[in-house]
């Protein structure tokens, strides 16, 4: 498993249009911690640069974004949410001849829907410990006027993702909440409306198990070649 690394910078700027409110500080999560499931997959895509197709429809993630939570009081109520930010200002291309993502000006302006509140908020602490909490219904799009709740990214930019625990401390005031904030360095991502790089594309279809048509048809490719070869 993948060590958590906790954030300390300019959380007040990024989560500005998150949860709002007067929020009063406490310290009861200081021994909260996320693990990333499938860690070694998500450092697979990272070594190579992750690629994360969006459609105007909206697009699911893979690898999924999966964690378990460890530390939270059993009765307390908790909201888990995510939140996608930008990595740089940056527009990106890829360099075939370089093999890599290569800066090329400015990127377009961050607008949309950034924030996904999983469905089960907020739950007991009990309930978010007691088994992988999964936010595989979470898609990703480019267009700007989704109405679907779908995450709203731009083209060609890169982004990550940072987790976030509330604590509720009172049920009937929201407004007195604690948060605590994790990010993990492989879960960054390009977004691309096609992929990019074709060893993104190998490793998804051969890992995703929602790919068994397009493995069928690339077994079926090569045993035609291999036909073919024999004449």
């Amino acid at each position: 498993m993948t060590n958590n690394k906790e954030l300390n910078f300019s959380i007040e700027k990024i989560l500005s249009d998150d949860f709002g409110g007067n929020k009063k500080t406490k310290n009861t999560m200081k021994n909260v911690t996320i693990e990333l499931e499938n860690s070694e997959l998500w450092k697979k895509f990272y070594e190579l640069g992750t690629e994360m197709i969006v459609t105007k429809s909206g697009r699911r993630m893979f690898p999924v974004l999966q964690i378990k939570i460890r530390g939270l009081e059993i009765k307390k109520k908790y909201s888990l949410s995510l939140k996608f930010f930008l990595m740089s200002t940056k527009k990106y291309r890829y360099s075939f001849h370089q093999s890599k993502w290569v800066t090329c000006g400015v990127g377009e302006e961050n607008v949309g829907s950034k924030i996904f509140i999983h469905p089960d908020s907020p739950s007991s602490g009990h309930y978010w410990m007691k088994h992988i909490i999964s936010f595989e219904k979470l898609k990703l799009t480019n267009n700007v006027f989704d109405r679907n709740g779908h995450i709203v990214v731009n083209s060609m930019q890169k982004y990550n993702v940072l987790f976030t625990i509330v604590a509720h401390h009172d049920d009937n005031n929201f407004n007195e909440i604690e948060e605590k904030h994790f990010s993990f360095k492989e879960t960054e991502f390009m977004a691309v409306t096609a992929y990019q790089n074709h060893q993104i594309t190998q490793l998804k279809i051969e890992r995703n198990p929602f790919a068994k048509g397009f493995r069928e048809m690339e077994n079926e490719l090569f045993i035609k070649k291999d036909i073919l070869n024999l004449f």
